[in-house]
């Protein structure tokens, strides 16, 4: 979370805003909102300042933020930046052409960690409108780049022959808007063609990563609330006081490459997808990210492999929702997972299908769950997480769960399912310490004889272990109207009965 606030506050300082007004804006009160900005994201900031007719010039600007978990700060340096009022009321902002940035913190051993990397930018124009309690800062510049400069950790100096990304083209609004303690904020920001470039060797075993990567454009946009007054490295503080934070990131035609050398060993890659989405949101209801990639593809090899390895998907994303304050009352959790449209070379399916017995359509993996549950302890909260760490205690309980889809497509069968349970919090007997379950899951199974026939005919199941199988699926499942499908309804009674399409298992 540190790392967040600090690549967001800096690149703050290129992006700064809030809604327009026709009343004159005078740069004191920029300042002023500019330093509020920082000190609700956390920030200690100190500056020397002189106002000279229209410009009011700050020096040796510095924004400084304890970074408790992590035990040490960051620092960021700015030297000198000036506002200029304008005449139609608005204030431009001149901002230095490189801007430092130093941290120093401590890595899981305790070992002092000091980084440092600089924000430079190119043809930067900032504009900002409004009045004291809402402005809008309007920004585009020719480029901006982030280059890591130096990461010594204790004794260690990791070589670093470059690390940066490049963006072209940025052009974004921040709006901030003021009302009593709160700040509500938006922002929206695009770039484009972004390139990055990282080239390092590790100190302790000297293996060496190259990569390289472009994206034809990027966006991105946010909005959230900050509480003045609250300090956002409490961050569960942060949340009961009303924090809230919703982002999303999205580019088209990302391309990256990169090889892996230690010692003997050797490995190069391509990875590319026509567009992909990342969000993640953080507020008193939750935590919750998600993302997906179109039209992926991979290509591999090296030394440890035995051919070229190739393989695609037409969508792969991820969603993932959880609560992280106590609350009595139920709270909601998810968590969706898909591969779908999976393809893979005629070279690897060679390795075990050579006759290409088995269908080589493309596979799709996908389950979504999603429920009800009780937290105990506020997860964001470090002296509770420790108190949790050292008794037996659990962090919360589950009040109900809910299978919306789980899909298996591949090699010419297809099982689906879905299905909804409720636990019984007070019945720990029923199900071996367990919080007994009520409820269902429907299963539908296409193609699966055929499959299992497959697989006998290239010898990877004997004949009594398919019979097995059979027997086994004659116990759990029904055959369907449709051809080759099975069905099965797995059912837990409230009384602590679990059934298979009506008859008694337990």
């Amino acid at each position: 979370m540190s790392y967040i606030r600090t690549i967001a506050a800096s690149t703050s300082v290129l992006c700064l805003s809030a809604t327009a007004g026709f009343a004159d804006l005078t740069a004191a009160e920029v300042w002023q909102d500019w330093q509020s900005y920082l000190e609700s994201n956390g920030y200690a900031v100190t500056a020397e300042t002189a106002q000279a007719g229209d410009t009011l010039t700050i020096r040796d600007l510095a924004m400084r933020m304890e970074v408790p978990e992590e035990g040490g700060t960051v620092e960021v340096r700015m030297g000198e930046m000036q506002l200029v009022e304008q005449g139609d009321g608005s204030v431009a902002v001149i901002l230095p052409a490189v801007m430092p940035i130093a941290m120093d913190l401590k890595d899981e051993a305790g070992e002092q960690v000091a980084v440092t990397m600089q924000v430079a930018q190119t043809g930067m124009e900032m504009v900002v409108t409004g009045d004291a309690s809402a402005m809008t800062y309007d920004y585009t510049a020719q480029e901006v780049a982030m280059t890591l400069d130096d990461v010594v950790a204790g004794a260690e100096t990791v070589e670093i022959g470059v690390a940066e990304v490049r963006m072209a083209d940025m052009a974004g609004r921040h709006q901030s808007t003021l009302d009593g303690a709160t700040r509500a904020v938006t922002q929206e920001m695009t770039a484009g063609p972004v390139a990055y470039e990282i080239d390092f060797t590790d100190p302790e075993e000297g293996g060496r990563a190259r990569i390289n990567g472009t994206l034809a454009r990027l966006s991105m946009t946010g909005n959230g609330d900050m509480v003045d007054g609250v300090d956002t490295s409490d961050m569960a503080a942060a949340l009961r006081a009303g924090f809230r934070v919703d982002s999303e990131i999205a580019y088209e035609e990302g391309n990256t490459s990169y090889r892996l050398t230690n010692g003997d060993e050797d490995i190069e890659g391509t990875q590319s997808s026509t567009s992909g989405t990342l969000q993640v949101s953080m507020g008193p209801d939750g935590l919750r990210y998600g993302g997906e990639g179109r039209d992926v593809s991979v290509a591999l090899a090296g030394s440890g492999l035995p051919f070229p390895v190739t393989a695609g998907m037409a969508r792969m994303g991820f969603n993932f929702a959880m609560p992280v304050v106590k609350s009595d009352a139920a709270q909601d959790f998810a968590l969706a997972l898909e591969f779908g449209g999976f393809t893979m070379a005629d070279t690897i399916w060679a390795m075990f299908d050579p006759g290409a017995q088995l269908p080589r359509d493309p596979a799709t993996i996908s389950i979504d769950l999603s429920g009800k549950g009780r937290l105990f302890y506020d997860l964001l909260d470090p002296a509770q997480m420790a108190k949790l760490e050292e008794g037996d205690e659990v962090p919360g309980e589950v009040e109900s769960l809910v299978l919306n889809d789980l899909t298996v497509d591949l090699a010419g069968a297809k099982l689906t399912g879905a299905g909804a349970f409720t636990f019984d919090q007070t019945d720990l007997t029923s199900f071996d310490g367990v919080p007994a379950p009520e409820g269902a899951i429907d299963l539908r199974l296409v193609g699966g004889n055929g499959l299992l026939d497959k697989l006998i005919g290239m010898g990877f199941v004997a004949e009594d272990k398919a019979m097995m199988v059979r027997m086994m699926a004659g116990m759990f499942a029904r055959t369907g109207t449709g051809e080759d499908e099975l069905t099965s309804r797995i059912e837990v009674t409230e009384e602590g009965q679990v059934l298979a399409n009506g008859q008694r298992l337990k």
